[in-house]
């Protein structure tokens, strides 16, 4: 498959991430994943600053690698005491081992171009993601459970070694789409970009409105997606919208009679 963010790629990935519903049963799995993540904040700032992406795009890759072992390759959970012996083996290529966590995941983020490829979009994140593990689960006809494990998207079938494909194996890992999905259901990215307060100075404009079009409520609609709240951007401002407006500013929209 050519690694490229097509259009069309741009779209899928918006719609499934758009659509994602997190299975309830794992949800304590998964924040238990995300709490540790957040424990370490500083270890992947340090790592994202230098190479120019979002925290936590680096620690949703190391624990899809690595467990968030930190005594791993960030390329692919191999130890730190040698270098890399899975794919890609060899790596670093520079500096002698022991490596330390941080040299070998800049190596790893740098590696194969991935930076440059990265756009920090959603569907730009996802695309980097399913770039890093490969887009082999396509072939079969099934969403990347590397993406989607643990959430709608995603059933069963998946490469339970390299080049070996079992369509009834599922996976026990979270998916990177999921993790990225939850991390902005928490809000956890606020510090990344100024959505949350464009979404909340833009929501006290927009009037609850379901009968009516609004190019407003179309905007705060696809604000509130970029959020990780699905909602369809027709500009109708009814319930849906309404409480994820509510979700984010603590408040419902003005003419919503559940505002107080």
């Amino acid at each position: 498959m050519s690694q490229i963010l097509t259009n069309q790629l741009t779209a899928e990935y918006q719609a499934l991430f758009n659509t994602c519903e997190i299975n309830p049963e794992r949800s304590n799995e998964i924040d238990h994943n995300i709490d540790r993540m957040l424990a370490h904040k500083a270890i992947y700032d340090g790592i994202a600053s230098e190479v120019n992406v979002p925290w936590y795009f680096v620690s949703i890759i190391h624990c899809m690698e690595g467990s968030l072992d930190f005594n791993t390759h960030l390329h692919n959970g191999d130890p730190l005491t040698a270098r890399t012996v899975q794919v890609p083996a060899g790596r670093p290529i520079k500096g002698n081992p022991p490596f330390s966590f941080h040299e070998s995941a800049v190596d790893a983020l740098q590696f194969d171009h991935l930076i440059p490829l990265l756009d920090t979009s959603v569907p730009g994140m996802l695309f980097a993601f399913e770039n890093y593990n490969g887009f082999g689960s396509r072939a079969h006809d099934i969403n990347s459970p590397y993406l989607w494990s643990f959430s709608n998207h995603y059933t069963k079938g998946k490469f339970i070694r390299d080049h070996v494909f079992d369509p009834n194996a599922v996976s026990n890992q979270v998916g990177a789409a999921v993790l990225l999905r939850r991390i902005m259901e928490k809000q956890l990215a606020l510090g990344e970009s100024d959505v949350i307060t464009q979404i909340r100075q833009l929501g006290e404009q927009v009037l609850y409105d379901p009968n009516h079009f609004s190019e407003q409520a179309q905007q705060l609609q696809k604000l509130l997606n970029t959020a990780g709240l699905p909602l369809k951007p027709d500009g109708f401002a009814g319930d849906h919208t309404s409480e994820a407006y509510q979700h984010i500013s603590g408040k419902f929209l003005n003419g919503d009679k559940r505002r107080i």
